[in-house]
C-alpha cells in the first residue's frame, strides 16, 4: 500500500479534505473513520470508487485461521484471529445519465469532505461533470450513532447544476458482502492477513425499500447481520426496485431532475452479530433496529449525536493556545478515541479502533495503558465496559497461565476474543507485562470512580488473579531479592530478559494493589480462596522487587546488563533502514543498545513514585539517546518524561509527534488504520505532561509546566463523580471544580483544596538541565514556530 501525506486545512473544530489526493487516499478514508465502538466504517466514498480499503467492522467480530510455524514449540498459540470486512451499507452507487459517478474520471469542478467533531459526522460536497457532458452537486452526511449502537446512517442528496435540460439519474443503494480488498502486502507485519471470502450466506430477504442479509464465518462461527432502509424525496418522476441475492442486496432509484431540483435519499443502516442466536434471530434484531430508526429519522439521529458530543467536549476537552496545528490534532484524536471505545458494551478496544484492519483487528497492551486514562478521565463509562470485558476473558488467561506452568491468569499480548494469537512468542506471550497493565487500568478506574460494584464484581478479582501471576512467574533470590526473569517489556528490541525495569515497577503496584483489594473485598478473597499467607507473600515480593541500578554510568539499566550490551552505530544506519524490525535480523537488534519504543522511560512516568527527581533527569538522558521510536508508542511518553525532567521544548517536539501521527502518516501506515493509543497521546501529553497530572495510589496531584509556544492549556478530568477544570499559563495554575464536592488534590507537591472558586497557585521554575541528544535521524521535528496559528 503506497501512502502518501495527507494535508488539511487548520481548523480548531473540523477536519478538511479540499480536492482530491490519490496518493494519501488511504490515510483520507482511515481519518474520516466512523465508528461508535460496535460499528466502524472507513472513510470511502460512497460510489465505491476510487477506494483503497473500503472496510465496514464490528467489534469482536473475526474469523480464525491457523499459525503456521516453521518449528513448533510446546505452549505456541494454534490459531489466529483477524477482524473480518463485514457488509458494506456504505455504497450508494450513482449514474449521471450513462456515467457512473467515479472521481477518477471526468471533471471535479469543485470537491471537499469535512468530519465535524462537534456534530460527530462526516460531510461531503462534490460537484462534477460527467464524460458525457452533464453536471451534477452531491452532498451527503453520513453518521454511525453514537447513542443507537446498531445504527449508522446517510442523508444523499444530487442536484442538476447544468443548463442542459432534464436530467436522468439512477441510484444504487447496496448491501455488499465479501467485498474485494486491495492487499496490504505481505512485507510489513503490522498489516491484515488476507482472509479472502470470509463470509457464508445464510438468509436474503428484501421487501419494498429494506433489506437484510445473514452471514456467518466459516471457522468462529460468528454470525452477521446487515440490514438498509430508505427514505426519499424525489421532485419529479421515478420508478423503484429492489433485488437481492447472497452476497448482494441492491435497491435501484431511478429519477428525472429538472434543473435546479435536488434528490433525497435517507439510507438508514443496522448491523448485529452474535455467537450463538440463530440467523432468524439476529436477522430480526436488525430489522426491528432499522424500524427504530426509520421511526426516529435523520434529524432525530443527528440531534442525539450533537447532544451526546456537547456534553462530552464540555467535560473532556482541551484547549491549546500558541499551536493551532496541535489543537485540531488532539481534538482529532479525542473524537477517535471516544469512538473506539464508548458503544465497545464489553469489547476490545482494537490498536486500530474500527477504522481498518492493521494489526489483524487485535487488541494489545496499547488500550490499558494509552486509551483506558483517557477515558477513565473523560468517558468512564467506556472504560468500565472494556475492564468488563478483560474479565471476561478471565477463564482464557487462567487456562493460558496453566498451559504455561503459572498460576493466576497470564492475558495474552495480542487478541480479538481472549486466546492468546501472538504466533512470536518473544514479543507475544514473553510480554507478561501486559498483566501489570491490565491490573493498573483496573486501579486507575477504582480510585478516579469510587465504583464499589466493580471493584466488588470484577476489580478484585483481576487484581488477585494477576498477583497470582508474578508471584509464581517471579522467584526469591538472596542477592537480588524478588527476581522476574525470562520476559519482554515494553521496548520490543530488547527481548526476553530478566528484571525489566517497568516489568518489575508495574508487577510490584500490582501486587500491593491486589492485597488492598483483598481488605476492601473480604468476600471476594474467600470465594477466591486467598490466604493469609498469599497477600504476605505477595507483600514480601513487591518489598524485595529487583530494580536493577549501574552505579558506574548513574542510571537504572533497563533490564539486567542492558547498559552493558554493545551499542547500536547509528552513524551508520540508514534512514531508510527504518523501522529497524523490516532491514535487520532481531538476534542483531537484541542483543545492542537500541530501544524501539520507550520502555524505562515509561516507568519513570506511570512509576514515577519509584524514582526521585535526579534519577529521571539521569535515566531520561541516557535512554533518549538510544531510542528510535520505530514505534508510534513512544513520541507521548517520551513527551511526559520530557515536560517533568525540564525539556519543555523536546516535550512539545514529542507532542507534536504523538498528536499527528496519523494525519501527516509519519509512520507510513495509517492506511492500514489509526493509531489509537498515539492519538490517545495527544491527550495524555496535554494533561500528564504538561499538566503534570499523575494519580499515584488514588492522590491526584499536578505539577505544570508550558513550553514558550503555548501561552495557555485548559483541560477538565472526571474523578470520583467531579468535573476538574485545570488552566495553565505560563506563570500560574487556576484550578476550579465545575461541578461536584470540593476536591483535595497537589499543586507541585503542595495539598490544596479545589472547589467551584478559581484557585489560582504560582507554578515554580522548571528543573534547570543540561540537553538531551536523540539517536542520528531520530530526533522529533521542532515546534518552536508558528506553522501557520
Amino acid at each position: 500500500m503506497t501512502e502518501g501525506r495527507a494535508s488539511f486545512p487548520i481548523e480548531p473544530w473540523s477536519l478538511t479534505e479540499v480536492g482530491l489526493d490519490h496518493s494519501s487516499l488511504g490515510v483520507h478514508e482511515s481519518v474520516f473513520a466512523l465508528a461508535n465502538g460496535h460499528i466502524g466504517m472507513r472513510g470511502s466514498f460512497e460510489e465505491g470508487e476510487p477506494v483503497v480499503v473500503p472496510g465496514t467492522y464490528l467489534n469482536g467480530f473475526y474469523e480464525e485461521r491457523p499459525l503456521p510455524y516453521a518449528e513448533a514449540g510446546y505452549g505456541f498459540p494454534e490459531s489466529g484471529q483477524t477482524v473480518v470486512n463485514v457488509t458494506d451499507g456504505k455504497l450508494i452507487r450513482l449514474l449521471v445519465r450513462d456515467s457512473p459517478l467515479d472521481l477518477n474520471y471526468g471533471e471535479i469542478i469543485e470537491h471537499r469532505r469535512t468530519l465535524d467533531l462537534r456534530a460527530g459526522v462526516l460531510r461531503r460536497l462534490t460537484e462534477w461533470r460527467a464524460p458525457n457532458g452533464r453536471a451534477v452537486r452531491v452532498t451527503s452526511t453520513r453518521l454511525v450513532s453514537l447513542v443507537r449502537r446498531s445504527i449508522a446512517a446517510i442523508e444523499y442528496e444530487v442536484e442538476c447544476i447544468d443548463d442542459q435540460g432534464d436530467l436522468y439519474i439512477a441510484l444504487q443503494s447496496d448491501l455488499l458482502a465479501n467485498q474485494t480488498q486491495t492487499s496490504s502486502g505481505p512485507e510489513d507485519p503490522r498489516a491484515s492477513a488476507e482472509l479472502g471470502r470470509a463470509l457464508i450466506n445464510e438468509i436474503t430477504v428484501g421487501r419494498g425499500r429494506r433489506a437484510v442479509l445473514v452471514h456467518r464465518t466459516q471457522r468462529s462461527r460468528l454470525r452477521v447481520a446487515a440490514g438498509m432502509e430508505h427514505q426519499v424525496e424525489v421532485p419529479d418522476t421515478s420508478s423503484e426496485d429492489l433485488e437481492y441475492g447472497a452476497d448482494l442486496a441492491r435497491w435501484t432509484l431511478a429519477a428525472r431532475l429538472p434543473k435546479g431540483t435536488t434528490l433525497r435519499i435517507v439510507k438508514f443502516l443496522a448491523y448485529g452479530w452474535s455467537s450463538r442466536r440463530s440467523a432468524e434471530a439476529v436477522r430480526d434484531q436488525v430489522e426491528a433496529s432499522l424500524a427504530t430508526a426509520k421511526l426516529a429519522g435523520w434529524e432525530r439521529l443527528l440531534r442525539e449525536q450533537r447532544e451526546l458530543l456537547d456534553q462530552h467536549w464540555d467535560e473532556a476537552d482541551v484547549e491549546i493556545e500558541g499551536d493551532a496545528e496541535l489543537q485540531q490534532a488532539v481534538r482529532v484524536g479525542m473524537f477517535h478515541v471516544l469512538q473506539a471505545g464508548l458503544r465497545a458494551e464489553r469489547q476490545p478496544i482494537p490498536a486500530k479502533g474500527l477504522t481498518g484492519p492493521g494489526y489483524d483487528g487485535h487488541t494489545f497492551w496499547d488500550t490499558e495503558t494509552y486509551v483506558l486514562p483517557v477515558l477513565t478521565y473523560t468517558a468512564p463509562e467506556a472504560a468500565r465496559d472494556y475492564l468488563r470485558w478483560r474479565h471476561s476473558t478471565l477463564d482464557k488467561a487462567r487456562d493460558r497461565a496453566r498451559v504455561l506452568g503459572l498460576q493466576g491468569a497470564a492475558f495474552p499480548w495480542r487478541t480479538i476474543h481472549g486466546e492468546e494469537t501472538s504466533g512470536y512468542w518473544p514479543a507475544g506471550t514473553a510480554a507478561f507485562h501486559i498483566n501489570a497493565d491490565v491490573a493498573d487500568a483496573v486501579v486507575r478506574y477504582w480510585h478516579a470512580t469510587l465504583d464499589e460494584d466493580f471493584d466488588r464484581d470484577f476489580g478484585a478479582e483481576l487484581l488477585v488473579e494477576t498477583a497470582r501471576l508474578w508471584a509464581s512467574l517471579g522467584h526469591f533470590d538472596k542477592e537480588h531479592g524478588f527476581r522476574i526473569d525470562g520476559v519482554t517489556g515494553p521496548d520490543e528490541y530488547t527481548a526476553v530478559v530478566d528484571n525489566n525495569v517497568y516489568t518489575n515497577l508495574m508487577a510490584q503496584r500490582n501486587l500491593r494493589e491486589a492485597a488492598n483489594a483483598v481488605k476492601r473485598q473480604p468476600d471476594v478473597a474467600g470465594r477466591m480462596d486467598v490466604s493469609d499467607a498469599e497477600v504476605e507473600e505477595w507483600l514480601r515480593a513487591a518489598s524485595l522487587m529487583a530494580v536493577p541500578y549501574d552505579t558506574q554510568r548513574g542510571v537504572h539499566m533497563q533490564s539486567d546488563a542492558f547498559t552493558h550490551h554493545e551499542e547500536w552505530d547509528f552513524a551508520n544506519t540508514p534512514q531508510d533502514k527504518y523501522p529497524l524490525l523490516l532491514h535487520y535480523p532481531y538476534f542483531d537488534i537484541y542483543r545492542k543498545q537500541v530501544i524501539k519504543q520507550a520502555d524505562l522511560v515509561m516507568a519513570l512516568h506511570l512509576r514515577g513514585d519509584a524514582f526521585t527527581l535526579e534519577e529521571k533527569i539521569a535515566d531520561f538522558a541516557y535512554y533518549e539517546a538510544r531510542t528510535v521510536r520505530d514505534s508510534s508508542l513512544s513520541a507521548a511518553q517520551q513527551a511526559v518524561v520530557a515536560a517533568e525532567t525540564g525539556h519543555l521544548q523536546l516535550a512539545h517536539d514529542y507532542w507534536g509527534e504523538a498528536a499527528l501521527t496519523d494525519l501527516q502518516n509519519l509512520h507510513h501506515n495509517s492506511g492500514h488504520g489509526l493509531h489509537i493509543a498515539s492519538l490517545a497521546g495527544g491527550w495524555t501529553v496535554a494533561v500528564a505532561g504538561f499538566g503534570g497530572m499523575r494519580d499515584h495510589e488514588g492522590q491526584l496531584q499536578f505539577a505544570p509546566r508550558l513550553p514558550e509556544r503555548i501561552t495557555r492549556l485548559r483541560f477538565r478530568v472526571v474523578y470520583q463523580g467531579r468535573t476538574l477544570s485545570v488552566t495553565v499559563e505560563p506563570t500560574q495554575a487556576t484550578y476550579r471544580l465545575q461541578d461536584g464536592e470540593p476536591l483535595d488534590i497537589r499543586h507541585h507537591g503542595r495539598q490544596v483544596t479545589v472547589d467551584h472558586e478559581d484557585l489560582e497557585l504560582e507554578i515554580p521554575t522548571a528543573p534547570q538541565v543540561e540537553p538531551v541528544h536523540q539517536p542520528q535521524g531520530a530526533e522529533p521535528r521542532r515546534r518552536s514556530r508558528p506553522a501557520s496559528d
